[in-house]
């Protein structure tokens, strides 16, 4: 028998699944290549892995991943907490800040409710927002970027939740800290803004929202952010939310025990205390950002400006581009689930990574 007996909630229907960046193994196996030759910029992973502190103590807490792990994170939130200069009731723990982003959904959407999201935004806020059955507004961009005015006049007065990205994936746009400012305060209190700063540690001078929180000033304010770019944790799934005290306890209620790993909050402790590493991966980043534009560039490829670790490049037919480089062992991401189908997405490397990338892709190019 091949077809489901029982029939699933009718939002499943059609629901999309999330095709995630291709993984070393699978591209080594279908290739035929050693997985030690292959060049992975497809995740928008750190490129220097992990902080050693984080590596340290992971190592020295093996021998208890027999116990459960804290399920309320207390450590964790002790320090991420002095980080934030919040208190840790403020701070809720996700597996991965796409949990913290489903939590969202469980609390504040459902049949009835709107959602508003710009054009070119995560794939995951559309897929939340049909999952408990809420509708969708899509926003048109400009010039690829969020057009806040625009999202900002399309409430409607069931819009419960705008998701926001800055700097935005897959796109690698920003907003700039006032323009950012008045479009928050701008927002009715009925609705939540779930502002996901999963990149905000590669941006120069970005808008702090933390004050707002601390004060209680912004109740319907939630930021969303993650160990998985910076901190080079994207393996252990660990993310978190930031908010006012009645919030995050609405989302608890939503979350499931034990969601976050042992390990997972072992290394994210660990790493927070390693600003050497972060700084290290910042000017990496920085230069790496230069090294992949310039080279785009010069092969007259269309390049947008980028906040993040990664770049969004106009190549033509994109998912025959990226086949093409992952013969050659270079791992990329094609764009054309983001109605961008002739964009790839290029996350930053070490500098002989990206150096591999941009002469596969001069080969392709040819």
């Amino acid at each position: 028998m091949n077809s489901l007996t029982i029939p699933p909630n009718p939002q499943l229907a059609n629901l999309p699944v999330y095709q995630p960046g291709r993984p070393i193994e699978e591209v080594a196996r279908h290739y035929g290549l050693a997985p030690e030759s292959i060049v992975k910029l497809a995740s928008n992973e750190n490129p220097l892995g992990p902080s050693p502190k984080a590596i340290a103590a992971l190592q020295e807490a093996l021998h208890t991943v027999h116990l459960y792990p804290d399920g309320h994170g207390f450590m964790l939130k002790e320090r991420l907490a002095q980080h934030c200069g919040v208190a840790p009731e403020n701070l809720i723990l996700g597996n991965g800040s796409n949990e913290v982003l489903e939590l969202v959904g469980h609390a504040f959407l459902r049949p009835g409710v709107d959602v508003v999201v710009s054009q070119y935004c995560f794939a995951v806020y559309p897929l939340v927002t049909q999952l408990f059955g809420a509708r969708l507004i899509t926003v048109p961009a400009r010039r690829f970027a969020h057009d806040l005015n625009a999202m900002r006049t399309a409430f409607t007065p069931q819009t419960r939740v705008v998701f926001l990205a800055n700097p935005n994936n897959p796109t690698g746009t920003w907003a700039e800290a006032a323009e950012l400012r008045t479009f928050i305060e701008s927002v009715p209190i009925e609705v939540l803004v779930v502002l996901d700063e999963a990149y905000i540690e590669y941006m120069d001078d970005p808008a702090d929202f933390l004050p707002d929180i601390r004060t209680g000033r912004r109740p319907n304010l939630l930021l969303v952010r993650t160990f998985s770019k910076i901190y080079g944790l994207a393996g252990l799934r660990i993310g978190y939310g930031i908010g006012v005290t009645p919030l995050i306890a609405a989302l608890e209620k939503a979350r499931q025990p034990f969601n976050v790993n042992r390990l997972a909050q072992t290394a994210a402790v660990a790493a927070l205390g390693d600003s050497e590493h972060l700084e290290q991966t910042r000017r990496i980043n920085q230069l790496g950002l230069k090294q992949l534009a310039d080279g785009c560039t010069a092969l007259g490829l269309e390049v947008l400006p980028s906040a993040a670790n990664f770049l969004l490049v106009r190549v033509g037919h994109a998912q025959a581009v990226f086949e093409a480089l992952m013969q050659q062992g270079v791992i990329v991401r094609p764009m054309g689930s983001y109605e961008l189908p002739e964009w790839i997405r290029i996350s930053v490397g070490r500098p002989e990574e990206n150096d591999r990338c941009l002469a596969a892709l001069r080969r392709v190019l040819r």
